[in-house]
């Protein structure tokens, strides 16, 4: 058992670690092979880091890892419960492990994350999914060995969706990247916007230690990472009432600052709280990327105000001109909800009209979807699905004519793209931005910056090894 890791390990981290030693016998007597578990991962990119600790704590017990569910002897599902499809996908995929249990009694079937955090969730699961053996919300994630361990020893299912919010070092990581890779920085959310589900299930906020923050971004740094993407729900918050006294400007200083070459990221930034010293600090991090992804939701003040979003669109511009006063050539990314409850037309138009202003780089957008729980749910929603439909087409439109446009700018450009993926030639990899980039190059580019000369955007974004 480590004695450190990015900090000093709590007692908590001590014990689940002597779990861990305790279920490494039963399972080496349960199997006569080196078991395999086969992880899935819905949602954000939190549950993407957070998947990465199961797998570290697995990797501890003994586990090899597959990528299907045929063969596993361990299936965990870490779930999402931002969207309805989401959950429908989940259930769809347990069902189908049905067969696969019958088959093979002793697999062991967990499911986790937002989802079973909701006590209804975790109900119908107990009473429809019978051979479901291991349960956990996004609270105890630090305790998977000593959850798994009560499953071998009594071999009952095991249901617990207590939520812990509390940020605990020192848990095992097996990264699925080696040159991109996430950094948690805090967890939880204080917005509570009506129709969002993330405070229920993850909790209020809290932030890491900065200095274990930065130790663990020289770990990355040193194990070969070259894109490091600052995680939390609202990493604009960080440090907010913690002793410290160090905010998000004065942390992405002290990651940039670091020795090595490699490119800083972070999302998600909520509008409320991005200051002037955060976009001064973006401006002068030569390794952060001027790419903000910044969502407003919506371009309308009474929707925005419905939402309980915090802001204003005058607000909301007002962060745009000044970031572009800083750094001219920042690019925007932004998520927009289509539909929310009481939306009307104009309000809608007022949506278009605010995309056109801004002229984003990329949108991701959404057709509202009611969250159990959550105000939302209960407000009147009197437009109907089709005519939502119809305004998210009419959306996607537009940010695609703009898209276009934004592109062919590009022509005649150098960017820098960080080289991920290599076929027949071609190298595809992403500049600052986030927007994908081909052009002919070899294998051994991969992991590697590379300064690419933007020369045709009519079928992608194509370009060529800029000569020195």
């Amino acid at each position: 058992m480590p004695s450190k890791l990015y900090g000093e390990q709590s007692a908590i981290i001590a014990e689940q670690y002597g779990f861990a030693d305790k279920v490494k016998p039963l399972i080496k007597s349960r199997y006569d092979h080196t078991p395999l578990a086969f992880i899935h991962t819905y949602g954000c990119q939190q549950n993407v880091s957070d998947s990465e600790k199961l797998k570290g704590w697995l990797e501890y017990i003994g586990f090899g890892f597959c990528d299907e569910p045929d063969n596993a002897d361990l299936v965990l599902f870490n779930t999402c419960a931002v969207r309805e499809h989401a959950e429908a996908r989940v259930f769809g995929n347990i069902g189908a492990l049905k067969k696969f249990k019958k088959a093979r009694p002793d697999m062991l079937i967990c499911l986790c994350g937002c989802m079973p955090q909701q006590n209804e969730i975790s109900e119908k699961v107990k009473r429809s999914y019978p051979y479901v053996d291991i349960v956990f919300g996004t609270g105890l994630r630090h305790k998977f060995p000593e959850l798994l361990y009560k499953k071998l020893i009594q071999d009952k299912r095991v249901f617990d969706n207590t939520l812990d919010a509390e940020i605990y070092e020192g848990i095992p990581v097996k990264r699925d990247g080696t040159f991109k890779t996430w950094l948690p920085i805090m967890q939880g959310c204080n917005n509570f916007c009506t129709y969002c589900v993330v405070p229920y299930v993850r909790g209020r906020e809290h932030s890491r230690a900065p200095e274990a923050v930065v130790a663990e971004a020289k770990e990355l740094i040193k194990a070969g990472a070259k894109e490091i993407m600052l995680l939390g729900q609202n990493v604009n918050s960080y440090g907010k009432g913690e002793e410290h006294g160090v905010d998000f400007a004065d942390l992405l200083k002290m990651v940039n600052d670091l020795e090595g070459e490699f490119r800083l990221r972070f999302m998600t930034s909520h509008p409320r709280d991005c200051t002037e010293k955060l976009l001064k600090a973006m401006r002068d991090c030569d390794k952060v990327c001027k790419c903000l992804h910044l969502p407003v939701q919506s371009g309308s003040d009474r929707v925005l105000a419905e939402m309980n979003r915090h802001y204003d669109t005058t607000h909301y511009l007002s962060l745009i001109d000044k970031a572009r006063e800083l750094m001219p050539d920042i690019e925007f990314t932004s998520d927009i909800i289509v539909g929310f409850p009481g939306e009307r037309r104009d309000d809608f138009e007022k949506t278009l009209e605010l995309v056109k202003r801004v002229k984003y780089r990329a949108l991701f957008t959404f057709i509202f979807s009611p969250r159990r729980n959550t105000p939302a749910e209960k407000m009147e929603d009197p437009v109907p699905k089709q005519e939502k439909s119809a305004w998210f087409t009419e959306l996607l439109k537009v940010q695609d004519e703009i898209a276009k446009e934004h592109e062919k700018t590009l022509i005649g450009k150098t960017v820098c793209v960080l080289c991920e993926e290599e076929n027949d030639g071609i190298v595809s990899g992403k500049d600052e931005a986030g927007a994908n980039i081909s052009f002919h190059g070899t294998a051994d580019m991969i992991g590697k910056f590379q300064n690419v000369v933007i020369e045709d955007v009519s079928s992608g974004i194509m370009g060529k090894i800029k000569e020195n």
